[in-house]
C-alpha cells in the first residue's frame, strides 16, 4: 500500500484531508481540465499519466474549477474518511454541474473501480467512470459521454504500466518527481484493497524508466521517487529474454544517471527487501539513507491475521541488516492500531517494536474495515472505536518523542540539503531535505536558489522539522 502524508510529499502513506489540485497555465482556447488527487503516490502519478493523455486532444489543466470543461476526482480506497470527502467534494461539483449542464464529472482511480455503479446509479452528476488501467481510454470515454451516454471503463489489465507516457509534471516545483515502476499488487494483506483496486502487479521496462529519470534530470530535476505499491518485488524481463532488472539493479542504473541526482523510492516491504539492495544503497551516496518499512503490528499473530508473510523476528532481523550495511539510516513505517482480536498484549508488542527501531517517523491510524477484503469477510472488527482510538493515541505519544529525539541528533551538524521552495510561512526562508527526508528550513542567501543543494548547519529542531543555515 502506498499513501502520502501532507508534511512530506516524497514518502508515502495515506494523506487524509488534502487534496493536490494540479495546475499550469492555460491557453484561453484550450479545453480544460480540473484535477484532484487524493490518497496515495501512486494517484498523484497517475493525474500525471491522464494530464499527458488528454493533452493530446488538446486539454490542459487549471487550477479552477469553475473554469473546467472536465473535473476528474483521482479517488482513494485505502481508508473510509477518504471516501467521505470524495463524496463530499463531489456534492460540491454538483452545484457548478447545475450551473453548467455541459460540464462532465469523473471519477477515477481505485474508488471508481471498486464503487462503479454506485457512482452511476446514486451520484447523478458522475458522468465517467475509469479505473486505473484504462486512462488510455478516456479520450474515447469524453466523447461517449459529450453524446449524452453515462461511460465507463473499469477492466483491469496484465500488462499496462504506461510505459510509453510521458507524464505532464504538474503542480511542480520542478525539482522533485515521481516515477512509477510497477503498478498493482500481488500481496494479499487481508486490510487491503490495492490488489482488487488495482490488479495484479506488473514491472515497468527498465529503459523507459531510466530515460524517464534522464530526461527529468536534462530538464533541471534534481530528485526522483521510484514508486510502486511493493518496490522490492520489481522484476523486469526483456521481450527476448536476454536481460533481466531486479530492484537493486534498477537502483544502480537509476542513480548513474547523474551523482547530482537524488534517489527516493517507496514502498518496501518486509518480505522481500534484500541485502542486495542494502548494500546499493550504501554503494551510492546520492540514494537517500530512507527507507519506508511498514510494520502495521509488531506482534506475529496478528501479523499473520493480516496475511503480511512475516514474524516480528523476520522484521527485527531487517532492521538489523539496515542498521548494520546503512549506519545512520532513517527508517519510517505504518501501523494499524486495533486490527481484529488485538489484545492488549499485543499492542503492547507494537510498542516495544517502536522502542527497538526507534523510527524517524511513523503514519499510524486506527484499523478501518474495507468491503471486499479477506478482513472484511473472514474476520470481526470487534475492538471498541474507544479502545482503538486510545491505542492509536499511545503510538502516536511514542512516535512523537522517536520523532523529537531522531532529529535532535542532527542539531550542530551540517546537512546537505536540496533546496525544494520557499517555506510556507516565510518567503524569506527556503525548505528542503536531507538525506533522510526530514524537512531543513532555513534564511534565503543572495546566490542560492531552489534547485541547488546547499549545506546547512542545524542549530536546533521540532518534533518534526530541522531549523538552521546555510554555511
Amino acid at each position: 500500500m502506498i499513501d502520502l502524508q501532507v508534511p512530506d510529499k516524497t514518502h508515502d502513506e495515506a494523506r487524509q484531508g488534502e487534496a493536490l489540485i494540479l495546475d499550469t497555465p492555460v491557453k484561453a482556447d484550450a479545453r480544460k481540465l480540473y484535477i484532484e488527487s487524493y490518497g496515495c503516490a501512486m494517484n498523484f502519478a497517475d493525474s500525471e499519466i491522464v494530464a499527458s493523455i488528454l493533452s493530446e486532444t488538446g486539454f490542459e489543466t487549471t487550477g479552477d474549477y469553475h473554469q473546467a470543461d472536465v473535473i476528474f476526482i483521482n479517488t482513494c480506497s485505502i481508508r473510509e474518511n477518504a471516501e467521505t470527502r470524495v463524496r463530499n467534494r463531489l456534492s460540491q461539483f454538483g452545484v457548478e454541474k447545475r450551473r453548467n449542464p455541459k460540464l462532465i464529472v469523473g471519477v477515477l482511480g481505485c474508488m471508481a473501480e471498486r464503487l462503479k455503479s454506485k457512482f452511476l446509479e446514486e451520484e447523478r452528476l458522475v458522468d465517467v467512470v475509469v479505473g486505473p488501467d484504462a486512462y488510455r481510454d478516456l479520450p474515447n470515454l469524453i466523447e461517449q459521454v459529450e453524446s449524452g451516454h453515462k461511460a465507463v471503463n473499469v477492466l483491469l489489465s496484465r500488462e499496462e504500466t504506461y510505459a510509453d507516457i510521458s507524464p505532464v509534471r504538474l503542480n511542480s516545483n520542478g525539482i522533485t518527481a515521481f516515477i512509477s515502476i510497477t503498478r498493482g499488487c500481488n500481496n494479499m494483506c487481508s486490510f487491503c484493497v490495492v490488489p482488487f483496486t488495482r490488479g495484479r502487479e506488473r514491472s515497468r521496462d527498465a529503459h523507459s524508466i531510466i530515460e524517464e529519470a534522464k530526461a527529468l534530470f536534462e530538464g533541471g530535476y534534481r530528485e526522483v521517487t521510484l514508486l510502486g505499491q511493493n518496490v522490492d518485488s520489481y522484476i523486469w524481463t526483456s521481450e527476448d529474454g536476454t536481460e533481466t532488472v531486479n530492484f537493486a539493479q534498477l537502483l544502480e542504473q537509476t542513480a548513474l544517471v547523474s551523482p547530482e541526482l537524488r534517489v527516493r523510492f517507496s514502498t518496501s516491504h518486509p518480505k522481500d527487501i534484500t541485502d542486495e539492495v542494502l548494500h546499493t544503497i550504501a554503494k551510492y551516496d546520492n540514494i537517500c539513507n530512507y527507507i519506508h518499512l511498514p510494520v502495521q503490528s509488531g506482534n506475529s499473530r496478528v501479523l499473520e491475521l493480516m496475511n503480511r508473510t512475516y514474524t516480528r523476528e523476520w522484521y527485527i532481523n531487517r532492521i538489523d541488516a539496515i542498521r548494520r550495511i546503512i549506519p545512520g539510516c532513517a527508517i519510517s513505517t505504518d501501523i494499524i492500531a486495533g486490527f481484529c482480536t488485538e489484545t492488549e498484549e499485543e499492542h503492547e508488542e507494537t510498542l516495544s517494536m517502536m522502542d527497538y527501531v526507534q523510527y524517524d517517523f511513523a503514519y499510524n491510524f486506527t484499523y478501518s474495515e474495507r468491503p471486499g477484503t479477506l478482513a472484511a469477510r473472514k474476520l470481526e472488527d470487534d475492538i471498541p472505536e474507544e479502545v482503538k482510538k486510545r491505542r492509536l493515541a499511545e503510538i502516536l505519544a511514542k512516535q512523537q518523542a522517536h520523532s523529537l529525539m531522531r532529529l535532535q541528533e542532527w542539531v550542530g551538524k551540517t546537512v546537505r540539503v536540496l533546496i525544494e521552495g520557499t517555506s510556507k510561512k516565510s518567503d524569506k526562508d527556503y525548505c528542503g531535505r536531507g538525506d533522510s527526508g526530514a524537512m531543513a528550513i532555513f534564511p534565503a542567501i543572495e546566490g542560492v536558489k531552489p534547485g541547488q543543494y546547499a549545506n546547512v548547519f542545524i542549530e536546533k529542531c521540532t518534533s518534526a522539522t530541522l531549523i538552521g543555515r546555510i554555511v
